[in-house]
């Protein structure tokens, strides 16, 4: 019950100046907090309750006691980071950064103009980010993110057959655009509609107050370095073999259709309780 009371203030407080009304109440400026609030909300419209939930939640929050980046690891926590650290990896490995930063490359060892490759994959990227947040919230997480990286797999094997085709064949291909162009559309608007977004929705969701900024600054770090290792690395890769890099990251994506479903819980329209009651069943198996 404290749970959804919390989830509830937090959907109030998730708007502009939010952060400023929570430090006005912790720092006990309640005058200016209530005159803020007012003023954020409309002259005619009664704030009473609204500003007794943000104090009531300020007060629960500065009761916790935050842990420290060791603390993590424990085994309560496990199946939270296993997820947080897990998707921000598979993020990366399955070539969501290295795919766009190389695309030049990408499309000029295929004979292709860049220019044009890379606009229109930005181009077709926005509206598919557009349909991607409205789908969340109605089909939730898990199944989003599924598709998603499903859609990332299958788009990477064609990609690779594709230039494993030029490879052995005695000449190129005509029409490239429908070879490599369209699949490497593809991979980035499936990347777009869930697994851009959704592991950063998802942690937001699965981790307790006292850890979410140790637990943040952690899959943040592993989200960077593994990105920085994966964009460098991936030049050298692509030059040995560029149809193999591709069934790398097509077999990547598969793997996070996999941890999805055995892993990730379902986070839409429900409470922190319920989420860890879930994840903690999970352990206990």
């Amino acid at each position: 019950m404290m749970q959804r009371k919390k989830s509830s203030i937090l959907n109030k407080i998730g708007q502009p100046n939010d952060w400023s009304k929570c430090l006005q109440a912790k720092t006990g400026r309640e005058k200016e907090l209530e005159v803020a609030l007012q003023r954020l909300r409309g002259e005619n419209t009664d704030i009473s309750q609204e500003l007794a939930e943000i104090k009531d939640y300020t007060e629960i929050c500065q009761r916790l006691s935050e842990d420290r980046i060791l603390d993590l690891f424990q085994w309560k926590y496990a199946h939270s980071l296993v997820v947080g650290v897990g998707l921000m990896l598979l993020q990366q490995l399955a070539g969501s950064v290295a795919i766009p930063s190389y695309a030049d490359s990408i499309f000029e060892s295929a004979d292709f103009s860049s220019t044009f490759g890379t606009t229109a994959t930005a181009i077709i990227q926005i509206p598919v980010v557009v349909i991607g947040v409205l789908l969340a919230d109605r089909s939730g997480r898990r199944p989003l993110l599924i598709v998603s990286a499903a859609g990332m797999c299958l788009s990477c094997l064609i990609i690779g057959i594709s230039f494993l085709l030029q490879v052995f064949s005695k000449y190129k291909f005509k029409h490239f655009y429908w070879k490599e162009l369209t699949p490497i559309m593809a991979y980035l608007a499936w990347y777009s509609l869930g697994f851009r977004g959704l592991p950063w929705v998802i942690i937001s969701e699965i981790y307790p107050v006292n850890i979410k900024g140790s637990a943040g600054s952690l899959v943040t770090f592993i989200l960077w370095s593994s990105s920085t290792i994966v964009v460098y690395v991936f030049n050298f890769i692509f030059e040995w073999n560029s149809a193999g890099t591709f069934f790398i990251f097509s077999v990547f994506s598969a793997a996070t259709v996999l941890f999805t479903i055995k892993l990730v819980p379902e986070t839409k329209g429900r409470t922190l309780e319920e989420i860890q009651a879930s994840m903690t069943h999970f352990l206990q198996h």
